[in-house]
């Protein structure tokens, strides 16, 4: 089986990941926070190194600022519906995955101002256009950090210039990028982070989180949820101070220790390894398919400026087709469809039939590539 599939969740999982799974639950299976008996202290404490490894990996300072959630979406949804009232004005792209256009699209009909900058076909986004939309009116940009349907990476530095230039906050969807693209919310000037553990960070799925920088007064967030937390258990209202304002349930121990195992395996292997093989897979991939006749590559075509998501059509053939037949006959697991990002699919051209995807990762080999490549090439001249 060749596993093309990782923008929609990797596998396999580092048998780290497993082994910290399965660790927490026969060592530390407390519920932190809520007791003062050992077992509860040592769930407390993974749940704490954790925090400090994730803050040191995306430079984000502060531990007690990453808040755990079920996922990116849950994070995104955090700060969208908690900051943004009626009359805020808020900007985006035409490239975002639905995790960001479904919220959004609910508050537009609530009374807030949205501004959607179209990208150009091949995902890419000007920053002229961005800097145009943002205004003084405007409270936050939101933004993925890399199409999942293409893959191209944004200018997320210079989107973050134009909005502080207007005291705006930025948000960064960095579903598809985090483990597999450097992320320094300092240097890159990004005000909140939202990622996932299952992807590119080699986490279980049920578990994320969101980073809240320096520059974000936090009391103008409502929580999404309330509810318990295992401090200030004599109040009936939700604390004020971080992490528990977001941080309302018993958490995902299980899931918290396995995204702590995938961020420290891939911070062993590093970023720069990881993302110069994936980028030579991609260029592989792109050189491949485009030497096919009848397939039409989408996306900049530049593994440079693109993480490891090639998405392709074929001409007088279904995506559907494409897909179970990579699948049944060569066993090779692709994504087709429109990837929950209808809005992405208009951007470039494919709506409404979308793409089939093709997203290896650091455990996909050359020789996986050229397989596919041959299978993709025996189907097109079936």
């Amino acid at each position: 089986m060749i596993y093309l599939d990782n923008a929609a969740t990797s596998w396999p999982k580092p048998p780290e990941v497993l082994k910290a799974m399965a660790d927490v639950l026969g060592h530390a299976g407390g519920n932190p926070g809520r007791s003062g008996h050992r077992l509860s202290i040592e769930a407390a404490g993974v749940m704490y190194d954790a925090r400090e490894d994730i803050a040191s990996f995306f430079n984000n300072g502060d531990p007690l600022r990453v808040i755990f959630t079920h996922n990116a979406t849950h994070a995104i949804n955090i700060v969208l519906k908690g900051l943004l009232k009626p009359g805020d004005r808020v900007v985006t792209s035409s490239i975002e995955h639905n995790a960001v256009m479904r919220p959004l699209r609910s508050l537009e009909r609530q009374g807030v101002n949205l501004r959607v900058v179209p990208c150009a076909s091949d995902g890419s986004l000007a920053i002229s256009d961005v800097a145009r939309a943002v205004d003084s009116g405007t409270r936050l940009v939101v933004i993925t950090h890399a199409s999942n349907v293409v893959g191209t990476v944004m200018p997320i530095a210079e989107i973050a210039s134009a909005a502080h230039t207007t005291r705006a906050l930025l948000l960064v969807d960095a579903a598809q990028t985090a483990g597999v693209v450097p992320v320094d919310m300092k240097a890159m000037g990004i005000d909140l982070l939202a990622f996932t553990g299952h992807k590119g960070l080699l986490g279980p799925p049920g578990i994320g989180g969101l980073l809240i920088g320096d520059r974000v007064d936090t009391s103008l967030i409502e929580p999404l949820m309330e509810g318990g937390t295992g401090s200030q258990s004599e109040l009936e209202e939700q604390p004020e101070f971080l992490p528990d304002k977001f941080e309302s349930g018993t958490p995902n121990l299980v899931g918290i220790a396995g995204l702590h195992a995938g961020i420290q395996w891939v911070m062993e292997r590093g970023i720069k390894a990881i993302r110069a093989h994936e980028k030579e897979l991609t260029r592989a991939l792109i050189s491949g398919l485009s030497e096919i006749s009848g397939v039409q590559v989408y996306g900049t075509r530049d593994p440079e400026r693109s993480i490891a998501i090639v998405s392709f059509t074929v001409k007088g053939r279904q995506v559907s087709e494409l897909g179970l037949r990579l699948d049944e006959e060569y066993g090779i697991l692709t994504r087709v469809g429109l990837h929950c990002a209808p809005a992405g699919h208009r951007t470039i051209g494919s709506f409404p039939a979308g793409t089939v995807r093709l997203a290896p990762s650091m455990f996909t080999t050359m020789d996986d590539i050229n397989k596919t490549i041959r299978a993709i090439q025996r189907i097109v001249n079936s």
